[in-house]
């Protein structure tokens, strides 16, 4: 298993938009479908700043089968410059309709003033609630600083039978399968 690293996640960004669409047809379609949407798998807390990382992440995640919410990609109408009771409350909803909560760090994700909010609202209404680290040079383990640490991260890698998937960890010998996680299992050391 290994860590998301920025080229990679990078690349796929690129990919997803330069099949025959633009970015800006790409994401007015998925607005479209994504309006209709009552649950989505994750919610996935990031620094508006790394929008590209953020739409590589989500498609990395798509690709694997998963729906996926971003706040500036599935409600573009939202003003993430202001902290409103409007803004919070329909973050609260759609917060409230995921299974799980995916905190994307990266070197911006301290800048951000909803990423510490939406993690702990989260963590407080279901606890699925985890750290997906975007990395710079690949590894397989994760020591979340400060408050993070006490989160599983999530990585990807491949299961016995060769599928790709996605994994929560405690370490590199402590996991569980994404899926069974979200069922509210728990990481488990393995031997």
């Amino acid at each position: 298993m290994a860590l998301f690293t920025e080229s990679a996640v990078r690349g796929r960004a690129k990919a997803g938009t330069t099949l025959r669409k633009s970015a800006t047809a790409v994401l007015t379609e998925h607005v479209r479908v994504q309006a209709s949407a009552t649950r989505h798998d994750m919610f996935l807390s990031h620094a508006y700043t790394d929008r590209e990382l953020v739409l590589g992440l989500a498609l990395m995640i798509e690709d694997l089968g998963y729906s996926v919410y971003i706040d500036w990609r599935d409600d573009p109408h939202l003003d993430r410059s202001k902290v409103t009771p409007e803004t919070a409350a329909k973050l609260k909803a759609r917060m409230k309709v995921s299974r799980c909560l995916l905190y994307s760090t990266t070197s911006n994700a301290s800048d951000s003033k909803w990423m510490p909010w939406e993690l702990g609202f989260k963590d407080g209404d279901n606890t699925r609630a985890a750290i997906l680290p975007v990395v710079q040079y690949s590894t397989t383990t994760y020591q979340g600083q400060e408050y993070l640490g006490v989160y599983p991260y999530v990585d990807a890698g491949n299961d016995r039978t060769g599928k790709r998937r996605l994994w929560v960890c405690r370490s590199s010998t402590c996991y569980v399968d994404f899926d069974s996680w979200l069922e509210g299992s728990e990481p488990a050391e393995r031997g």
